[in-house]
């Protein structure tokens, strides 16, 4: 899949979502995190669609979606927007897999909008306390600051706080589609409204009801994670009924570049 195009949008609270779906067989409903979007899919998705319809979409303020000053991009509606695709695309109970804050979204849909799952994969979630790196915690108390960075420190800035997600080297042409939806005067200040509007009161609102998941679960992590120490997975996996833990070998917190074959197998062998 050379190009990475969300080529359907849905209109969310007056602000358009982009989203795709391809592949044919039962629904399998694919999350991004932060400061990502559906792009970290692209060495997993079309594997999956070779037996499963494939949705993917960008979390409103990330990617293709809309970008726009004073919108509300938290964890706090990002849950509703994946509640309002699960009932746009008619999907009762897909198969979910979601990583880092598409962990917190996915569960807080399902825990608190009611949505059900087939099965659930999370992937080095954003989901237990305490979270948010030394940097996020400095942007968040001067992102005006931030957005008044010139281009070319911006560009450097979000490049080397993206590379650390990752544990192997990566060439700047790879890292170039991650990068580049954050550059600009619309990405600049968008990159630094959704680390502002971080905050961990989305996931204490639920992580007392955790023990209440309903559906399979399995969490992945990448061994080698810099941002979340893989401990808080285990911890997660511990009050998630019957969850399964899988350590990722040589994997950072964006598994998905770093051992994107894991992923393929892991998923097919929970979800096939």
């Amino acid at each position: 899949m050379t190009q990475w195009i969300l080529d359907q949008e849905l209109t969310y609270c007056g602000q358009a979502v982009r989203y795709r779906t391809f592949g044919e067989g039962p629904p399998v409903v694919l999350i991004h995190g932060t400061p990502f979007s559906s792009f970290v899919w692209h060495r997993i998705a079309p594997h999956l669609a070779r037996d499963r319809k494939v949705h993917v979409y960008d979390l409103l303020g990330y990617g293709q979606s809309e970008r726009r000053d004073g919108q509300d991009v938290s964890l706090g509606v990002q849950n509703g927007l994946l509640a309002a695709l699960l009932d746009h695309w008619q999907l009762d109970a897909p198969d979910v897999i979601a990583h880092d804050f598409g962990g917190a979204t996915a569960l807080r849909a399902h825990l608190i909008d009611g949505c059900d799952y087939a099965s659930l994969t999370l992937i080095d979630p954003v989901a237990v306390a305490p979270w948010g790196s030394p940097f996020v915690r400095h942007v968040r108390e001067h992102a005006a600051a931030f957005e008044g960075l010139p281009a070319y420190i911006h560009e450097a800035v979000v490049n080397a706080y993206i590379r650390g997600s990752i544990a192997r080297t990566i060439a700047a042409h790879e890292l170039a589609p991650y990068v580049s939806p954050w550059l600009g005067e619309v990405g600049q200040p968008a990159f630094y409204r959704q680390i502002a509007q971080m905050d961990q009161r989305y996931t204490d609102e639920i992580e007392a009801r955790y023990p209440q998941v309903r559906c399979r679960t399995q969490i992945l992590w990448g061994e080698n994670d810099q941002w979340i120490p893989i401990e808080r997975g285990r911890h997660l996996a511990g009050v998630i009924p019957d969850a399964r833990f899988e350590p990722v070998p040589n994997a950072g917190h964006l598994v998905q570049e770093d051992a994107p074959e894991a992923v393929v197998a892991a998923v097919l062998r929970w979800i096939g």
